[in-house]
């Protein structure tokens, strides 16, 4: 009997669809576990008398022999502990009172913490740098110039700069914005009735709140400590003057050393990778659990009144917001425009000539082409790489689609610093890629790794809301499924699209950890320029860069939210 071209057509599209999602896997799995696979096994190699390698434990030992390293594994826990402790309970008064109480201009300063999401943390800290160094702190001087103070009491280049430094650039605003959507849909029901009993705000807000959202909370924490122990570039300008180190500066200096120690940096590579990725399972688990919990049909009550505390409040509130964004920003552009970084006191303080020895230099200028194009190949490829794997996961029955899920959640547990590091060896050690090393591609592969699982999971959680319906009709009608893709889904998650598209450039322009070790001079970025002026002390001309970064990924997503892009951020 000879078979309809019908099933002729459908087993050939059944095997060319095989054929991508395989191929989709085998790509994925190249790209993220490769490179975290030759991080452990580089770890393990050593090099006897007669210069021949071989396997063993040398480079460990190494790693662990150096007297800074326990310091530096110190110094890594301390600075988590740190921002979290002091940031979590902040965060989460912060986001209720946006979310749950009557506060005058709710809006304009979630607008404002939105912002600070996407301020870059370099310019920012270049900010506080100009008002809080020892010696010409703008704040400092101030202080100083009273009778009763003798010294400067505050220090950018200390501990607690360095906490005080992750606060206001990567850490409050991000759990401000992360908590709020979830306290704006939570049952309020318990909240009320605390409330009604007499219970005062705060008591209610720790003893009843917080518990309801503990799923909730105990996901941000584990993000945030991922997080935090991804730190690069804040502890390399902050840390190296009074010799403080973390797991990555650590990791940085062991490969700028000469001869490079691979070997070592692999080591300690491999231990942030071990502890990495049980975090990462465990907070993936947590954010599974709470995917399948729906908010349709809870009371959400009515906001909490604040009384006559409303305006003051607000105003704290204000301060907080204006503290984490305009402030560090006019400062660092008051930096553009002195004639030596943070003396206001010379006889000529102000000038524009940095500006213009930047904008007309041949370096910068190429630095911001390869920036845009760096920021746009990344913010394509995203979006059709992200799509497809979201696509698979949740639309396909490809017996594959497990395992290609959990990879694209890796890359969240590889820092940005350890991913150059597992993609120098891998380019370095392969022949035919070796050639591609220190390329425009190597760059972009890298910055699209790194933006891989958010980008997926924000794809994943749009898909899972929609029906398939209207598929499983086109495809009934006999519609292939790109068909279906294409006149069907592609139109309704355009939006979500476009906010990965716009989520991957901004990350990708801001990115220094994961460019900073394969980035050459004709490909950096202008991230990785303005990090250059600042080890170089040339702190007017990274001020300007930094004002042209700012400019550039807080226009792009001022466009996004213009776009209406701003709920992607929120699920």
């Amino acid at each position: 009997m000879y078979r309809s071209v019908a099933a002729v057509a459908h087993e050939r599209r059944f095997n060319f669809q095989s054929l991508l999602h395989w191929s989709l896997l085998g790509i994925v799995m190249l790209m993220v576990l490769y490179p975290a696979a030759v991080i452990v096994l580089t770890s393990f190699e050593s090099q006897g008398v007669d210069h021949q390698s071989g396997f063993g434990l040398s480079a460990w030992k190494i790693a662990f022999s150096d007297p800074g390293m326990h310091s530096a594994i110190w110094n890594t826990v301390a600075v988590t502990l740190a921002r979290q402790a002091i940031a979590l309970p902040i965060a989460i008064l912060l986001a209720w009172i946006l979310a749950r109480t009557d506060i005058p201009g709710a809006n304009a300063l979630e607008f404002l913490f939105w912002l600070g999401y996407f301020l870059p943390p370099l310019p920012v800290t270049l900010g506080w740098i100009l008002l809080l160094d020892p010696e010409y702190g703008l704040i400092n001087q101030w202080l100083t110039g009273l009778a009763f103070v003798n010294k400067a009491p505050f220090n950018i280049y200390s501990f607690w700069g360095i906490v005080w430094a992750h606060l206001t650039t990567s850490t409050i605003a991000v759990e401000v914005m992360l908590f709020t959507p979830a306290f704006r849909n939570m049952d309020a029901s318990l909240e009320e009735a605390s409330l009604t009993s007499g219970a005062g705000v705060m008591r209610t807000l720790y003893g009843i709140v917080v518990p309801i959202m503990t799923p909730v909370v105990g996901a941000v924490l584990l993000l945030a400590i991922v997080h935090s122990l991804q730190a690069f570039e804040l502890e390399l300008i902050l840390g190296f003057p009074f010799r403080f180190y973390v797991f990555s500066t650590q990791i940085y200096w062991l490969l700028h050393q000469q001869p490079p120690q691979f070997p070592a940096a692999m080591a300690l590579s491999s231990i942030i990778l071990f502890v990495m990725v049980p975090l990462v399972v465990l907070q993936r688990r947590t954010v599974a659990r709470r995917s399948f919990v729906t908010v349709g049909g809870r009371y959400q009550g009515h906001r909490q009144s604040l009384g006559k505390w409303r305006f003051l409040v607000f105003f704290v509130l204000l301060a907080v917001a204006l503290l984490i964004t305009v402030v560090p920003f006019v400062f660092l552009m008051l930096g553009t425009l002195m004639t030596r970084f943070g003396y206001f006191n010379i006889a000529k303080p102000w000038t524009s000539v940095h500006w213009s020895r930047v904008i007309y230099d041949s370096v910068f200028l190429d630095s911001f082409k390869n920036t845009l194009i760096l920021a746009g190949a990344t913010a394509i490829l995203s979006v059709v790489l992200f799509t497809l794997i979201a696509h698979v996961v949740i639309r396909t029955r490809f017996v594959g689609r497990a395992p290609l899920d959990f990879v694209s959640w890796l890359p969240s547990t590889l820092p940005g610093i350890i991913l150059g590091v597992g993609l120098v060896s891998l380019f370095l050690g392969t022949p035919f890629l070796r050639p591609l090393y220190g390329s425009m591609s190597l760059l972009v592969i890298a910055t699209v790794i790194s933006s891989m699982t958010l980008g997926v999971q924000i794809i994943k959680s749009t898909l899972v809301q929609l029906g398939i319906e209207l598929e499983e009709a086109v495809k009934v009608s006999g519609g292939s499924g790109w068909n279906s893709f294409r006149d069907i889904l592609l139109p309704i998650i355009t939006p979500t699209l476009l906010l990965v598209g716009t989520l991957s450039f901004i990350a990708a322009a801001r990115n220094v950890s994961t460019v900073a070790l394969i980035a050459s001079s004709r490909t950096r970025p202008l991230s990785l320029l303005q990090l250059d002026f600042m080890v170089d002390s040339r702190y007017e001309s990274a001020a300007v860069v930094g004002v042209i970064v700012v400019v550039l990924t807080a226009g792009i997503a001022l466009i996004s939210r213009l776009l209406g892009l701003r709920a992607g951020i929120e699920r």
